[in-house]
Parts: C-alpha cells; sequence; structure tokens
C-alpha cells in the first residue's frame, strides 16, 4: 500500500481557505434558512406559479439543446472544417458572456428591432421579448453549452471504429448516429442533459433582461427570490434553498461523470476456457448484461510489432477441411444483396492510390493474406476500399463487375472486421449478428433467425444472449464474423481478426474462420503478421512495403522465394539483401555470401536460409570441409522453440557485435550443451552453398 504523504502546509492552508470560502455561504444560507415555516413559504401561491414557470421553461429549453446541441457536438467531435476552432469558442462565448451582457445580445439578435426578431414578428408573428418563449430562449442561450461540451468530449472518446463498422453492415450515417452512437455516448449525453437542464433552471440574468419580470409569463424561480429579497430575506433565502438543493441533487446524480465515460466493454484476450473460445462449454461466464468501463483506443488499431526473433518457420499448410457453409445462391445483378437474398460469387478489382499504391485483380471465392512491416499500409488498404480514409482510395473499385467506388460505404456490399471486432457493446451478441440484416431493412423475427443460424455455424449459437463484456476473445471473434457474414457481403476485409486472442483461443477460431471461408462466394482480404495465418487461411499472399506491392503469389510460392526480407523473417528465415557478385552476394559491411544457383553480377537480390541449415563451431571449420560460408560472431540471445533452441548471432563482426549481421540457427539442446552455447560466447557459423537461395528484387 503506498504510503499518504502530508501536504506541505504552504500548500494545505490556501487550499483549507479556499473550502471555507466556497462553504460559508452555502452554510448561511443552511444557517438562515426559515426552517420552521420553510414548508408554508414554499407553498404560496408566488413561490409555487414561479416554480411551476421555473420546470416549463428549463424542461423547454432543455428540449430546444438537445435538438441543436447534440448534432452540433457530433459535427465539432467527428467533422474537420474551416473555422471549426471559431465554433467552438462560439459555444463556450455564453459561458463567460456576462449575464445582463448575453440578455442584451439576445435583444439585438431577437428582439423587436433585432437582426431576426423583426423578420420573426412580421412574417410569423413571433415576438420574443417578455413573453414565455423569451424565457425559454435565454435559458436555452446560456445552458445550451453545458450539454454541447460534455457531449463532445464523450464523442471525442468513442472510437469511430463503431461507427464504421455500422456502415460496413449496411447502415446509413442516420442510423448508426441513432442505433449506435448515442446508445453509447448515453452517459455523457446524460450527464450534458442534467447540467444544461440545472443551468437554464437557475438562469436570471439573461431572463431580466430579454424577458423581463412577468408574473406568470417570464417570472421564474430565480427571479422571484430577487423580488423576495426586497421584502422577505427569509422568503428569499427558502426559496434558495430550494434551488441550492436541486443544484445538489444534480451534482450527487453525475458523481463527476462530466464527460460520461464511453463504455467500451471489448473482451479480453484470453478470458474464458479454452472450451468457452471453442465454442463448446457450459454458459459459465459474466452474466447477460454485465458491462465493464474500459478506455477507448486513441487512434485506431495498432498493428503487433515485429518480434525481435522472428518466429519458427512453419510447416506446409494442410489444405482446408471440407467445409459445413452452405454456399449462397446469386444475388442479382447490378448491386449488393437486397433483403433476404443471399451474395453470390463475386470478383474484385481495384486501383488503389495515395499512400497505399495497390492493383487488386482478385477471382471470386479467393482470400488473400495481406502481409508487411508495421506501417506498410495493410490496414489503410482496408480502409481505402471500403471508402473511410482520405489517405487513399480505390478508384476504380469493381465488385462483381460493377464499380462500386462513387458509393457511400454503408452500399458497397463490403463487411469489414476490425481487430477487436467492434461488437457494439449495447447489443447482444444475437442483436450484433442480425445488425447488418436490420439496415438493409430485413424484417426483425427474420434477422434474429438468420442471426441464430450464423451465430449456430459458428459454434456460439448459445451466447446469443449475451452482451460482448460477458463473451471471452474467441467467443467475441466468431460473432463479430458471424455478424460480417450475416450482412451478406461480396467483399470481406478482416484486420488481424484474430491478433487479439491467446494461442489456444487463435487456433480453435483459425479453424472456424478458414471452414467457412472456403465456402465464401466472394474476395476476403485478410490482414495478418502471423505466417500461420497467411499461409492456411489464403489462397494468394499480397506483401506491402512503403505501400507498395513487393509481390503477389501463392503461399507455397512466397514460402520458397520471398521477395521481401521481412517476409522471409516473418517466415523464420535468414534473409540478408546485397548486390549479386560472382558466385553469390556481397552484404553491406564486405561480407560475401556464396550461392550454388548466383544471379547476375550488379542486380540488387536478397538470400534467404532456413536456421536449421546453419552449424555451429567451437572454432573455425577446418579448410576443406564441406560449408562455403563461414563466419566468427556472438551469442546475443538463446530461446526455446519446442523441442529445439534457436540461437541468434551477430556475425562478420568484433566482439563488441559492431558492422555485423545476424544470424539465426535451429539447433538441439543437446547439440548446445557440447557445443557450450550461451548468451556471449564467441563461436562460428557455417551454411552450405546448396542451402543459399538467392531472389532478385
Amino acid at each position: 500500500m503506498s504510503r499518504v504523504r502530508r501536504a506541505p502546509a504552504a500548500l494545505l492552508l490556501p487550499a483549507a481557505a479556499a473550502v471555507a470560502f466556497l462553504l460559508v455561504p452555502l452554510a448561511g444560507v443552511l444557517v438562515r434558512a426559515p426552517w420552521p415555516d420553510l414548508a408554508a413559504r414554499l407553498t404560496d401561491p408566488a413561490v409555487t406559479r414561479a416554480l411551476s414557470l421555473s420546470l416549463l421553461v428549463s424542461g423547454w429549453a432543455l428540449l430546444l439543446s438537445l435538438l441543436l446541441g447534440v448534432p452540433l457536438a457530433w459535427v465539432l467531435a467527428r467533422t474537420e472544417f474551416p473555422g471549426r476552432a471559431v465554433v467552438r469558442s462560439l459555444v463556450l462565448l455564453p459561458m463567460v458572456l456576462p449575464p445582463t451582457v448575453a440578455g442584451v445580445a439576445l435583444l439585438s439578435g431577437f428582439g423587436r428591432r433585432g437582426l431576426l426578431g423583426g423578420v420573426l414578428e412580421d412574417r410569423f408573428g413571433v415576438t420574443l421579448p417578455f413573453s414565455t418563449a423569451g424565457a425559454v430562449v435565454a435559458a436555452a442561450f446560456v445552458s445550451l453549452p453545458f450539454l454541447v461540451i460534455s457531449l463532445e468530449g464523450t464523442l471525442a472518446g468513442l472510437h469511430p471504429r463503431y461507427e464504421e463498422t455500422a456502415g460496413s453492415l449496411g447502415a446509413s450515417p442516420l442510423r448508426v448516429f441513432r442505433t449506435v452512437t448515442l446508445p453509447m455516448v448515453a452517459p455523457g449525453l446524460a450527464a450534458g442533459a442534467a447540467l444544461c437542464w440545472a443551468r437554464a433552471l437557475g438562469e436570471f440574468g439573461a431572463t431580466i433582461t430579454f424577458a423581463g419580470n412577468l408574473p406568470g409569463r417570464t417570472q421564474t424561480l430565480p427571479l422571484q427570490v430577487y423580488l423576495l429579497l426586497q421584502d422577505d430575506p427569509e422568503g428569499a433565502t427558502a426559496v434558495s434553498l430550494l434551488l441550492l438543493a436541486v443544484a445538489l441533487a444534480v451534482l450527487v446524480a453525475l458523481r463527476g461523470r462530466w464527460a460520461g465515460a464511453v463504455r467500451d466493454a471489448r473482451p479480453r484476450p484470453g478470458t474464458g476456457t479454452p472450451a468457452d473460445d471453442a465454442g463448446t462449454a457450459g454458459t459459465a461466464g459474466t452474466p447477460e448484461g454485465t458491462g465493464a468501463a474500459g478506455t477507448p483506443e486513441g487512434a485506431g488499431a495498432v498493428e503487433d510489432a515485429e518480434a525481435a526473433v522472428p518466429p519458427a518457420a512453419p510447416r506446409a499448410a494442410a489444405p482446408p477441411p471440407t467445409s459445413s457453409f452452405t454456399p449462397p445462391s446469386t444475388p442479382p445483378s447490378g448491386g449488393p444483396a437486397g433483403p433476404g437474398e443471399h451474395a453470390g460469387a463475386a470478383s474484385l478489382r481495384a486501383e488503389v492510390t495515395g499512400s497505399t499504391e495497390v492493383c487488386l485483380d482478385v477471382g471470386a471465392g479467393t482470400t488473400v493474406a495481406v502481409v508487411g512491416p508495421n506501417g506498410a499500409g495493410k490496414t489503410t488498404l482496408l480502409r481505402a476500399l471500403l471508402g473511410i480514409t482520405g489517405r487513399a482510395a480505390a478508384r476504380p473499385l469493381l465488385i462483381g463487375g460493377r464499380d462500386v467506388s462513387p458509393l457511400p460505404p454503408h452500399r458497397r456490399g463490403i463487411a469489414w472486421v476490425p481487430q477487436d471486432g467492434a461488437l457494439f457493446p449495447h447489443l447482444t451478441a444475437l442483436a450484433n449478428t442480425a445488425y447488418g440484416l436490420r439496415a438493409q431493412g430485413v424484417p426483425r423475427a427474420r434477422a434474429h433467425r438468420e442471426a441464430q443460424e450464423w451465430l449456430d455455424r459458428l459454434g456460439v449459437g448459445r451466447l446469443a444472449g449475451r452482451r460482448p463484456a460477458a463473451l471471452s476473445g474467441g467467443q467475441a471473434q466468431r460473432v463479430a464474423l458471424a455478424r460480417a457474414l450475416a450482412a451478406r457481403p461480396r467483399l470481406l476485409l478482416l484486420d488481424e481478426p484474430l491478433a487479439a486472442l491467446d494461442q489456444t483461443a487463435r487456433a480453435h477460431v483459425r479453424h472456424a474462420l478458414r471452414e467457412h471461408l472456403a465456402g465464401f462466394g466472394g474476395v476476403c482480404l485478410v490482414v495478418t503478421h502471423d505466417p500461420v495465418e497467411a499461409l492456411s487461411l489464403a489462397g494468394r499472399i499480397l506483401v506491402l512495403e512503403e505501400g507498395r506491392a513487393v509481390q503477389e503469389a501463392a503461399p507455397a510460392e512466397v514460402a520458397r522465394h520471398p521477395r521481401s526480407p521481412w517476409v522471409a523473417r516473418m517466415l523464420g528465415r535468414n534473409a540478408w539483401t546485397g548486390t549479386a557478385a560472382d558466385g553469390g552476394l556481397a552484404l553491406p559491411g564486405g561480407t560475401r555470401l556464396v550461392a550454388a544457383e548466383p544471379l547476375p553480377a550488379g542486380s540488387p537480390a536478397l538470400a534467404v536460409v532456413a536456421p536449421e541449415a546453419v552449424a555451429l563451431h567451437r572454432g573455425r571449420p577446418a579448410a576443406g570441409s564441406s560449408p562455403r560460408n563461414a563466419w566468427p560472431g556472438t551469442v546475443r540471445e538463446v530461446t526455446a522453440l519446442g523441442s529445439r533452441l534457436r540461437v541468434l548471432l551477430t556475425a562478420g563482426a568484433p566482439e563488441d557485435g559492431s558492422g555485423g549481421f545476424d544470424v539465426i540457427a535451429e539447433i538441439t539442446p543437446a547439440s548446445a550443451a557440447e557445443l557450450g552455447v550461451a548468451e556471449g560466447a564467441r563461436m562460428w557459423a557455417s551454411v552450405k552453398a546448396t542451402e543459399v537461395t538467392l531472389v532478385a528484387l
């Protein structure tokens, strides 16, 4: 337990004085309140009339603020436009204006001789000054900023991936706002509305200046306090106590939730048992409806960093198992499948330009794994196809032979599954899965029936009533996939769908994904850093580096002849770039690598060597021995890899490792013990020329 530090006296005394400064006036109201006849004073007809009018004015002011403030808060939080800072300053201005100045401003704008007041009176017969409607306008003018600022902060904390995912499922922007945005920012909206109402209830200066102090028409409770102070100070104190109680009740109800934290109920990776992730266990877990407050992500999905030591080379992928997926029927020509129809076979042709430049020509029923280092443009490619980024654009974008690039995202027939699935936390698994169908106009009963069928196919049908917070990571990914497939897309975009899962859950979900993609009639693009996923899920692999395609080929071809050092290392190979020279490859630093099948001299090339082809020696291999390549090096790291050890050396350099290149070798524990392999040990590494594969770049 951390110790509680005592505050320095130089700070403690002013802080205590500040508390006393705020507390003394409030305590004075409590002490001077006429407690014996408080009820009689508060039930006085003049007071009750003013209270009724205050509730009426503050209620209408809140409604007006909601109608105007909610859209304004969304625009400020979600869009970029010239003058946004000026608009935000205008929103804040009523909060800092003196109340009487606010009243004068209202008279100048909406008075009979104001900018709009004359027009309202002449054309519509509406007179705002010195009327109840004027009191409503005055109260809304000073209270609107409280709603806008609170809600804007909440909207800024809501990651756009939820709205983008809803749009990819076919929901129009207005439907997304109504069914996803508003429910998820409800705490912030409630907090802003409470503050707005409390401020409108206590408004005085702008009201008396713009609407006057007319009993029964504009004389609200604060104005009644002002009048009572002149003739009945105790009555003024009693009414002030009532307003103080209301303000205190609002603050207690909010309990500091000024910005209304968004409930971002993402399942934690690895939660639940492996059986749960497989979809075969019982219903143990968090009850339905359990929420988990989380911190929204800052700025988009972050790709996994490349490991310091590349993973082991995967074994050849087994052919996908027979799919239980029922191939859908062919959709009508000219667009995405309509309600009650299934999306059929559809090819993909696209030319992506911008920060990512890729030409895609993919046949129907093909899954493409998109791989590459961090920042290569993989996620940007998916977002460009969906039409939700300004960094790149896909024009033309032909899906099933139809150019959908002019269409908004919700009409393109593309379903997107972001890294964490982005399940809507306020909806159950069944409602999440049915969301795309409902957005496309499918009746509720039919949409829920089809959604249940998809959940059953993916082994999570028994979890239909749970909300995302009550699902494990593997279960949530299955629901997210079911939701995307249920929306009948012709192009399916998966952004590292298994990255957030532990190894056990990843294996289960990968198997289910491979099984159902085998029968998918459209095109699927899967972004991944995992070589096992790339080789087992995809029929083709697209390698991106710095926003450009460096290789697109079948998985077996990429595994045999990777044209990217990053891919070679991802596959667990040694990869060195250099210049082809007589007999092999010249590496930076002067080291020469001998290869059995050299390339034409002078061309840039990549040398690929499997770790198991690297031999380690205590000393320099004897002259005339079979290895043609041998270098001294220093062991930097030893890690276990199943039943073998992976040894990382910095070769071709002095003991400090400067100027060398990394070599990875795989040896048995017995060989490591015999050779005395340990971090910091000096050893020799050798590779036969026949084990070196050169690839022209």
